[in-house]
């Protein structure tokens, strides 16, 4: 479901902005663990303690988000080789 979401959302926004999807990020996290919350006090009732959900959610938003700064990078570098490497018409003469 985060996947399906993110993939409805990068069609909206620009990928190229690092803040957009910083806050995209933090929202779909908050989205994410809301649910988890909810299904978790349906399924084992639970009992509801909105304060320590708060502050363990505003923790991962903001580690989340840490960490969006730190890998998409790295992941933008790794998915433009593999698409360099996929579009080369000469993959195993090049690379072998």
């Amino acid at each position: 479901m985060y996947g399906l979401i993110a993939g409805i959302l990068e069609k909206k926004f620009s990928k190229d902005s690092k803040i957009t999807l910083i806050l995209m990020c933090i929202g779909l996290t908050f989205i994410f663990e809301l649910g988890i919350y909810i299904l978790n006090i349906l399924l084992f009732n639970s009992s509801i303690q909105i304060l320590s959900f708060l502050k363990i959610v505003i923790i991962e938003m903001i580690f989340n988000g840490l960490l969006m700064i730190i890998i998409y990078p790295i992941i933008k570098k790794v998915s433009l080789l593999c698409d360099e490497i996929y579009n080369n018409k000469n993959i195993i003469t090049k690379y072998f």
